[in-house]
């Protein structure tokens, strides 16, 4: 998920429009500036978010803790036993734990199905695999120039997202 998400097809790759192109992108390149001037915000002080996933830690979950912990959020990582042939009841209450928990979630692994029916009972933004390379978020980042390279613009751009969510 992108951000809080309207329901779309299960398993769907999730779309930015026009409009949150241009703020992402906007955003991102203020936290691009201020990561070269040595003077990253702490806008996420105090911040609590999860990490849910399936799989060993990878490439994406690095990402997604590094973008979240450089803005000063705790990331707690956790593994999903939830699958779509789990029980709507026990998805909703895990859900909603998750949702007194944390600000925001970060699902990794499992299906766009499944988090769509976490993120409709969670009470905050859920995303579906945001640091990963096929969200298309992760595109945004070759936008930003070479100033940086590609793996810190792909940062900025996950903590653009994750601020925007949670703003």
């Amino acid at each position: 998920m992108l951000l809080p998400q309207k329901t779309r097809a299960p398993d769907a790759a999730p779309q930015l429009s026009p409009l949150k192109v241009t703020s992402l992108l906007c955003r991102a390149r203020l936290l691009q500036r201020a990561a070269l001037a040595g003077n990253t915000p702490r806008l996420l002080r105090g911040k609590n978010l999860g990490l849910l996933c399936e799989t060993q830690p990878d490439e994406a979950q690095a990402l997604f803790r590094s973008a979240a912990e450089e803005l000063g959020a705790r990331v707690a990582v956790m593994r999903s036993d939830l699958s779509l042939a789990t029980e709507t009841q026990e998805v909703q209450n895990t859900a909603r734990m998750l949702g007194r928990l944390y600000e925001a979630v970060e699902c990794q692994g499992l299906p766009s199905a499944l988090v769509e029916r976490i993120g409709q009972h969670a009470g905050i933004p859920v995303f579906d695999g945001a640091a990963t390379k096929d969200h298309p978020a992760d595109r945004l980042a070759e936008l930003l120039g070479d100033r940086t390279p590609l793996a810190d613009n792909r940062r900025f751009v996950l903590q653009a997202l994750l601020l925007e969510a949670m703003g």
